[in-house]
This record gives structure tokens, sequence and C-alpha cells, in this order.
């Protein structure tokens, strides 16, 4: 069965040039000309992926991305934005984005990317690996699979599906040193076209969410290589 993907684009000619480049992939695409709009469809049809542009009229990428995650969908979000600064990068990502493409961009690389991320999309994460507990300890914090959330010195705060994945993979492997490639195969899949940047941004946010005050962070940065979980 084709996959279906939103678009949310207020750029007419890029709109139509997205829907007959992945109509012509095969996919099932409805477009949107706001972020209004996007937020209007999203729940008349089971959506594989969302294309989101980030500056839109009504409601901007990032108010879409913001809500779909409120509302408790997983579905993977791909960002189109002109901006190259790392701080929107940064911004996206802590609202729950999968991955970029930076305008101008080719047809190979949007195609390249929205078949990985529906590919991560279709190997979804399982809901309870068989070693590590509904809860758990990391650190000083504790980890609830179930809901998303750590809570540090009586404060709860969301993670991410990202952010999970990745306390997962480092409470399964403590005390090892994990290189950034294996950390992206692990958490974002083989296929993925981003670099170790997103990767690096996503252990900040982690690290900010799981530290308790006074104490060192149960995450160690191996320079050169990667990080490394101290128990």
């Amino acid at each position: 069965m084709k996959a279906k993907i939103l678009i949310a684009e207020d750029d007419a000619n890029i709109r139509l040039g997205l829907v007959a480049t992945l109509e012509s992939e095969g996919y099932g695409v409805t477009a949107a000309s706001d972020g209004a709009q996007a937020l209007k469809l999203f729940p008349q049809e089971k959506f594989d992926l969302v294309v989101l542009d980030v500056m839109m009229p009504k409601a901007s990428g990032y108010d879409v991305c913001r809500e779909l995650r409120a509302r408790g969908t997983r579905v993977p979000v791909l960002f189109l934005t002109a901006k190259g600064e790392e701080i929107d990068k940064v911004v996206g990502l802590k609202l729950g984005a999968d991955d970029y493409v930076t305008k101008p961009f080719g047809v190979r690389e949007l195609l390249a990317r929205v078949e990985a991320l529906l590919r991560r999309g279709r190997e979804a994460m399982p809901v309870a690996a068989p070693e590590l507990p509904p809860e758990f300890r990391f650190g000083a914090a504790k980890i609830d699979r179930r809901k998303f959330s750590v809570a540090v010195t009586g404060a709860t705060t969301a993670l991410t599906a990202r952010e999970l994945k990745l306390a997962e993979v480092f409470a399964a492997h403590p005390g090892e040193v994990l290189t950034r490639d294996a950390l992206l195969n692990a958490v974002w899949g083989v296929d993925y076209f981003g670099t170790t940047r997103t990767l690096d941004q996503h252990v900040a946010q982690l690290r900010k969410k799981i530290e308790a005050p006074g104490m060192p962070s149960p995450i160690a940065t191996v320079h050169g290589v990667g990080y490394r979980y101290d128990a």
C-alpha cells in the first residue's frame, strides 16, 4: 500500500512541484497552503509522513509540529527551510522534528530523505525492550517509557521519541563507549542522511532533561569518538 504524505507549503509553485514529484514516485499526497489548513487535514487520514515548510502564514511549521506532538502522534516530520542557522534546527529538534531539507534542494535529496523517514517510520520502536522495564533509572533521573517522560528532583519533563530512544540505548550499554555512527544507526537508522551534528544536538537536549543540579552528567563525551553512559 502506498504511503500517504501531507505537505504544507505556502509557496504555490513549490507546493505543486512537491506534489508532482511525490505522486510520480507513487505516494499519495495531500497538500495544504498553510499550517492551519494542515492541522485541519491531518485527522482526516492516516498519514505516514508530514512535510512542513517552516515559515507559513496562520501557523508556522514549528506550530504545526508542536501541535502534532502535543496530540501524541509520532508520525515522522520533515521540515523544509530556507534558513541555515543552527539555532533554527535546534528549535525544530526540540519540537520533535525528524529531519530537514534546506531550500533550494534537489529532487533526489528530497526523495532520499522521504524514503529514509518512511522506512524508519515502518520500523517502529518496540513498546518495551526485554532488557529494560517500563520505568528505569538513568543517573539521578527516572524515565517512564510509557509516558515519554523523565523525572528529576520532583520535576517531570516530556521526552521526544529520539531522546527516549537515546536514553534506552545508553542504558542498555552502561560504561561502553558508543561511537557517533553507532548511535545514529541505533536511533535514526542506517539509512539516515544527516550529520553527527543532529546527534550532538539531541544529546545536549537529553542532558538538560536528565541532569540533577550540582551533579555531573551521566552522559560523558569521549572526544573524537562518541559518548559513554556512566550509570
